[in-house]
Protein backbone atom coordinates (compact mmCIF):
# COMPACT_ATOMS: atom_id res chain seq x y z
CA UNK A 1 0.00 0.00 0.00
CA UNK A 2 1.33 3.55 -0.83
CA UNK A 3 0.71 6.47 0.41
CA UNK A 4 0.83 9.74 -0.66
CA UNK A 5 2.53 13.01 1.27
CA UNK A 6 1.74 16.31 -0.73
CA UNK A 7 4.84 17.97 -1.77
CA UNK A 8 4.11 21.16 0.19
CA UNK A 9 4.44 19.12 3.21
CA UNK A 10 7.22 17.72 2.60
CA UNK A 11 8.88 21.23 1.47
CA UNK A 12 7.88 22.85 4.38
CA UNK A 13 9.43 19.75 6.80
CA UNK A 14 12.48 20.40 4.74
CA UNK A 15 13.00 23.59 4.88
CA UNK A 16 12.06 23.48 8.56
CA UNK A 17 14.56 20.77 9.54
CA UNK A 18 17.35 22.81 7.54
CA UNK A 19 16.41 25.94 9.53
CA UNK A 20 16.48 23.65 12.67
CA UNK A 21 20.12 22.41 11.61
CA UNK A 22 21.52 25.01 10.52
CA UNK A 23 20.22 27.05 13.45
CA UNK A 24 22.07 24.73 15.74
CA UNK A 25 25.34 24.61 14.08
CA UNK A 26 25.71 28.53 13.90
CA UNK A 27 24.79 28.93 17.57
CA UNK A 28 27.44 31.99 18.69
CA UNK A 29 26.96 33.21 15.03
CA UNK A 30 25.58 35.13 12.78
CA UNK A 31 24.54 34.99 9.02
CA UNK A 32 23.10 37.47 6.75
CA UNK A 33 20.87 38.65 9.41
CA UNK A 34 22.59 41.94 11.73
CA UNK A 35 22.71 40.98 15.34
CA UNK A 36 20.96 43.61 17.78
CA UNK A 37 22.09 46.71 17.10
CA UNK A 38 23.03 46.44 20.82
CA UNK A 39 24.20 44.44 23.49
CA UNK A 40 24.19 44.25 26.99
CA UNK A 41 25.27 41.58 30.03
CA UNK A 42 26.55 42.11 33.13
CA UNK A 43 29.68 39.71 32.74
CA UNK A 44 29.33 38.42 36.29
CA UNK A 45 28.97 34.83 37.26
CA UNK A 46 25.69 33.58 37.88
CA UNK A 47 24.22 30.83 39.67
CA UNK A 48 21.18 28.71 38.48
CA UNK A 49 19.75 26.48 40.96
CA UNK A 50 16.81 24.03 40.42
CA UNK A 51 14.87 21.76 43.36
CA UNK A 52 15.94 18.54 41.45
CA UNK A 53 18.93 16.73 41.86
CA UNK A 54 21.22 18.71 39.49
CA UNK A 55 23.90 20.14 41.05
CA UNK A 56 24.17 24.10 40.08
CA UNK A 57 26.09 25.53 36.60
CA UNK A 58 27.84 28.71 36.78
CA UNK A 59 28.35 30.70 34.03
CA UNK A 60 29.84 34.09 32.81
CA UNK A 61 30.73 36.32 29.72
CA UNK A 62 28.58 37.69 26.77
CA UNK A 63 25.22 36.21 25.74
CA UNK A 64 25.10 33.82 22.81
CA UNK A 65 23.17 34.99 19.72
CA UNK A 66 22.33 32.84 16.57
CA UNK A 67 20.42 35.32 13.84
CA UNK A 68 19.57 33.82 10.45
CA UNK A 69 17.95 34.57 7.34
CA UNK A 70 17.03 32.26 4.53
CA UNK A 71 14.48 33.86 1.86
CA UNK A 72 11.99 35.92 3.70
CA UNK A 73 12.37 34.36 7.32
CA UNK A 74 14.43 35.65 9.86
CA UNK A 75 15.47 33.56 13.17
CA UNK A 76 16.80 34.99 15.94
CA UNK A 77 18.25 33.03 18.86
CA UNK A 78 19.21 34.71 22.11
CA UNK A 79 19.76 34.67 25.51
CA UNK A 80 20.02 37.73 27.39
CA UNK A 81 20.33 40.74 24.82
CA UNK A 82 18.89 44.18 24.59
CA UNK A 83 18.77 44.64 20.61
CA UNK A 84 16.87 45.81 17.95
CA UNK A 85 15.87 43.69 14.51
CA UNK A 86 14.45 44.42 11.21
CA UNK A 87 11.39 42.79 9.89
CA UNK A 88 11.93 45.18 6.41
CA UNK A 89 8.75 45.09 4.53
CA UNK A 90 7.03 41.56 5.27
CA UNK A 91 9.51 39.40 6.56
CA UNK A 92 8.38 36.61 8.76
CA UNK A 93 10.39 36.24 11.99
CA UNK A 94 11.08 33.32 14.43
CA UNK A 95 12.06 34.45 17.89
CA UNK A 96 13.46 31.86 20.90
CA UNK A 97 15.96 32.37 23.50
CA UNK A 98 14.93 34.05 27.11
CA UNK A 99 15.54 37.06 29.46
CA UNK A 100 15.68 39.37 26.00
CA UNK A 101 14.69 43.22 25.59
CA UNK A 102 13.71 43.76 21.15
CA UNK A 103 12.47 45.82 19.24
CA UNK A 104 11.19 45.02 16.13
CA UNK A 105 11.59 47.28 13.18
CA UNK A 106 9.09 47.06 10.04
CA UNK A 107 6.33 45.06 9.14
CA UNK A 108 6.71 41.19 10.04
CA UNK A 109 4.23 39.41 8.02
CA UNK A 110 3.84 36.29 10.59
CA UNK A 111 5.79 36.39 14.37
CA UNK A 112 6.54 32.56 16.02
CA UNK A 113 7.66 33.65 19.50
CA UNK A 114 9.38 30.61 22.08
CA UNK A 115 10.95 31.43 25.12
CA UNK A 116 10.68 32.79 28.63
CA UNK A 117 10.50 36.01 29.95
CA UNK A 118 11.12 37.51 26.70
CA UNK A 119 10.16 41.94 26.21
CA UNK A 120 9.40 41.99 22.64
CA UNK A 121 7.10 45.62 21.13
CA UNK A 122 6.95 45.46 16.99
CA UNK A 123 6.05 48.21 14.64
CA UNK A 124 3.58 46.30 12.99
CA UNK A 125 2.69 42.27 12.50
CA UNK A 126 0.12 41.93 9.46
CA UNK A 127 -0.92 38.18 9.55
CA UNK A 128 -0.33 36.18 12.90
CA UNK A 129 1.27 36.32 15.84
CA UNK A 130 1.58 33.08 17.51
CA UNK A 131 3.46 32.66 21.29
CA UNK A 132 4.47 29.50 22.75
CA UNK A 133 6.75 30.42 25.61
CA UNK A 134 6.41 31.46 29.08
CA UNK A 135 5.84 34.94 30.69
CA UNK A 136 6.62 36.84 27.72
CA UNK A 137 5.51 40.26 26.90
CA UNK A 138 4.83 41.51 23.46
CA UNK A 139 3.55 44.46 22.30
CA UNK A 140 3.00 45.43 18.90
CA UNK A 141 1.97 48.72 17.80
CA UNK A 142 0.20 48.37 14.29
CA UNK A 143 -1.53 45.37 12.28
CA UNK A 144 -4.34 43.22 13.16
CA UNK A 145 -2.98 40.09 13.02
CA UNK A 146 -4.88 36.69 14.21
CA UNK A 147 -3.32 35.55 17.34
CA UNK A 148 -2.47 32.53 19.41
CA UNK A 149 -1.09 32.46 22.71
CA UNK A 150 -0.57 28.78 23.62
CA UNK A 151 1.75 29.40 26.21
CA UNK A 152 1.37 30.41 29.66
CA UNK A 153 1.72 33.37 31.72
CA UNK A 154 2.29 35.97 28.59
CA UNK A 155 0.99 39.15 28.01
CA UNK A 156 0.35 40.66 24.54
CA UNK A 157 -1.12 44.08 23.96
CA UNK A 158 -1.96 46.55 20.87
CA UNK A 159 -0.80 49.88 20.92
CA UNK A 160 2.35 51.15 22.80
Amino acid sequence: MRAHVPTSWLSASAVTLAVAATAGGLVGCSSTANPPAATSSSGKPTTATSSGTAAPSTSAGPPTTASIEIGNMLTYGSIGTTGTLDCADGKSLNVAGSENTLTVNGTCSTVTIGGTNNKITFDKIDQQLNVLGLNNTITYKNGDPKVENIGSGNTINKGG
